[in-house]
């Protein structure tokens, strides 16, 4: 069952970077950026990280908190987090139980190879839970850009 907007954004726990549990209803009466990527020190993905990093004063004065999604171990989030200065949480999804949650553990292919992975999507979720947008063609370099002028 593919997500739209107006369902009601389905709950998760998993592990942050520090190992620990976040859990969405904790964030019941906030704002979520819930950002899902690929991987941790790539192109695209640190040009994201780097964009919502860069606005994230914007972001939370729009009254946003935000939460970047990947497959990556928390190790390897930590790395990320300390090498590009990033102040907000990654959920380490090393079972991509939160990705096929929120349906975006697909089938891609490229080099004319087929592999399952997180296709790059993000969902902005209100403060009652409510999935407000979701973006699925991502901007990197320009993400807060496409979630904050809607």
């Amino acid at each position: 069952m593919e997500l739209k907007v107006g369902d009601k954004a389905p709950l998760f726990e998993s592990k942050d970077q520090q190992g620990n549990t976040v859990k969405l209803e904790d964030y019941k009466g906030k704002k979520v950026i819930l950002y899902f990527y690929p991987k941790d020190n790539t192109k695209g993905c640190t040009a994201q990280a780097c964009d919502l990093r860069d606005n994230y004063e914007l972001i939370q004065k729009e009254g946003y908190e935000v939460l970047g999604v990947s497959k990556d171990d928390e190790k390897s989030h930590q790395k990320f987090i300390t090498k590009f200065e990033l102040p907000f949480t990654l959920i380490a999804d090393t079972d991509t139980s939160v990705n096929q949650l929120y349906g975006v553990w697909k089938e891609k292919k490229m080099y004319g190879k087929t592999y399952m992975g997180t296709v790059r999507t993000t969902f902005v979720i209100d403060e009652e839970g409510i999935i407000t947008d979701i973006i699925t063609k991502v901007k990197t370099a320009e993400h807060t850009n496409q979630i904050i002028t809607k």
